[in-house]
């Protein structure tokens, strides 16, 4: 955002550069971190656009399409596609809630007819939507209905109904995990991708933790999962990871400028509170320090 609360098109080249070098190789845009819901349809898609010409083909692009009305929800599908989006996906509508299975797949079906060969999936966010119906049983039925749908953004602490999701049929669906502080329970259950909000600013910790659980190096996964809790725990004290994680990413030279209300942007003072933190626990430090180690 611009200081006037604008959308700032023109950091967007900057910051896909940034993500590249950090070995990102996907951005899932308008989710939660990129305050989806306090966006006007077409600040959205001109957001997926920006992104699209930005990447210049080095980043999937995952667009979120989540909305309270369907047809909003087809409109943003088909706009995402025209953009040249490489998926979408769409959490689960909030204020009138689906209490089944049947209708939140009722409500997502359109997405068969009107994009039939975009990947689609859906995004499970119970803690932001209250939508907490068990997601293997939407894998179980959703392909009758929604033939492009190939899998969940899951950012939910149900261990056990992920990973009953990773054995619907034979581990057909592909699970994004969205608990950057709990990645390797994820990777535990065969997780193989991640999305996640702190991903932004601190990729090479998460792309090592990657690395060693794949090698079989728990103890170093787990000190690292620790680097990941500590910041964590720092975005939850300064206001959540929307608000203190464009603060971080100011710091890290993205200017991402303020939040939209209802959120409350951070003051100066704490701004300046939460960088001290993040020097007391060698934040700085260790990312620049796993990003050369990863890159030698």
């Amino acid at each position: 955002m611009h200081e006037d609360g604008a959308v700032n098109l023109d950091v967007i080249p900057e910051y896909a550069s940034y993500l590249i070098e950090n070995n990102v190789n996907g951005v899932f845009l308008c989710g939660t971190t990129g305050e989806s819901f306090s966006l006007t349809n077409d600040e959205r898609i001109a957001v997926i656009e920006q992104w699209v010409k930005s990447s210049k083909g080095e980043l999937k692009i995952i667009s979120h399409i989540g909305a309270l009305c369907q047809s909003d929800l087809k409109e943003l599908a088909v706009r995402s596609r025209d953009a040249g989006a490489d998926a979408v996906a769409a959490m689960a509508p909030f204020f009138f809630k689906p209490e089944s299975i049947e209708s939140l797949i009722a409500y997502f079906e359109p997405l068969a007819s009107v994009i039939p060969d975009v990947p689609f999936y859906y995004y499970n966010i119970p803690s932001m939507t209250g939508v907490s119906l068990p997601v293997h049983e939407l894998l179980r039925e959703v392909k009758k209905m929604i033939p492009n749908f190939v899998g969940v953004k899951y950012t939910h602490n149900d261990l056990m109904d992920l990973q009953q999701c990773m054995n619907v049929n034979g581990g057909e669906f592909e699970i994004l995990y969205g608990s950057d502080e709990t990645l390797i329970c994820g990777l535990s259950l065969g997780v193989k991708a991640a999305v996640g909000s702190t991903y932004n600013f601190m990729a090479p910790v998460y792309n090592q933790i990657f690395e060693s659980v794949e090698n079989g190096n728990m103890v170093e996964a787990r000190k690292l999962q620790d680097i990941s809790i500590s910041v964590v725990e720092l975005l939850f004290k300064y206001g959540g990871p929307v608000i203190a994680g464009k603060a971080i990413m100011e710091m890290t030279g993205v200017p991402c400028g303020p939040v939209r209300l209802p959120l409350n942007p951070m003051t100066e003072s704490d701004k300046a509170l939460l960088y001290q933190e993040l020097i007391d626990i060698g934040f700085f430090e260790e990312v620049k320090s796993i990003h050369e180690s990863l890159n030698k």
